[in-house]
């Protein structure tokens, strides 16, 4: 049984998170989060404007575009660092931050953070396998984790759970956009700046989160049809766009929400909260 750790390792657990290096790690999180939507956004585009070729719309396919890129090697190495930095304080800020008055807004908090904890710790690990120079596309093994799942006993019951938990993130996310809510995790700057700040995060929150919403709904039509070629993640949903009517057009609107948000991101790693 794990002992509870001493009031010593609690203090030097707050220490680190609280360094100045630690902080600038997290910080330049941001700015690799900000590229990596800027980068998904383009593809987005190109792909609605019928330029995109075979490329992914998702991180398998910014890390791909980064690979390929000038110094893409020493990007995807600053980036996977970078990613653990941010990861890593988000959780310690999940359990370690005490600023939050009341039960509800605190469980809200770690739930948030541990989470967001978690999806830059894997953007982290990404980065360092394209790095490497062994990245794989993230829709196929999507997909391949979604066929792994419905032919399980209660396989399906799981996948319509992982549909249904992505649309209420989804839906957490247009009503962060909408509501104004991301103002909580930054310090708004007064005049044009704070307003072009506001515009960035509305626009940039509601894209990634009908993008998100649109990836739950397409596990649990997955669920539904037996089909696990439909859990295809990020890219399979923003592609999915294109086959109703005046998606193209939906799907440029996402990708420059998209792009919305990688510039909200660089405008956030100066004004986090941290």
């Amino acid at each position: 049984m794990l002992s509870p750790m001493s009031p010593t390792a609690k203090q030097a657990v707050r220490t680190a998170k609280n360094s100045s290096v630690v902080r600038g790690f997290a910080r330049a999180g941001f700015v690799a989060s900000g590229l990596l939507h800027i980068l998904i956004g383009s593809i987005a585009i190109a792909l609605a404007t019928g330029t995109g070729g075979g490329r992914e719309a998702d991180q398998s396919g910014a890390f791909a575009e980064l690979a390929h890129a000038p110094g893409g090697q020493f990007l995807l190495w600053a980036a996977a660092v970078c990613f653990a930095a941010l990861g890593l304080w988000l959780l310690l800020s999940a359990f370690l931050d005490r600023s939050w008055e009341g039960a509800r807004a605190r469980a809200t908090h770690i739930v948030e953070n541990v989470v967001k904890g978690v999806v830059y710790l894997v953007l982290a690990y990404t980065a360092y396998v394209f790095a490497n120079g062994s990245g794989a596309s993230s829709a196929q093994s999507t997909s391949q984790f979604g066929a792994k799942l419905l032919s399980t006993p209660g396989g399906i019951f799981l996948v319509v759970a992982i549909g249904l938990a992505l649309l209420g993130v989804g839906g957490f996310m247009v009503f962060k956009g909408v509501t104004q809510r991301f103002d909580r995790d930054i310090r708004v700057p007064s005049g044009a700046r704070g307003t072009a700040v506001k515009v960035l995060g509305v626009v940039g929150y509601i894209a990634r989160g009908v993008a998100l919403g649109a990836v739950g709904v397409l596990f649990i039509v997955g669920a539904s049809t037996n089909d696990p070629g439909k859990t295809t993640g990020l890219d399979g949903a923003l592609k999915s766009f294109l086959s109703v009517p005046f998606g193209a057009f939906v799907l440029i609107a996402i990708g420059v929400g998209w792009i919305a948000y990688g510039i909200y991101a660089f405008f956030r790693a100066r004004l986090a909260l941290l």
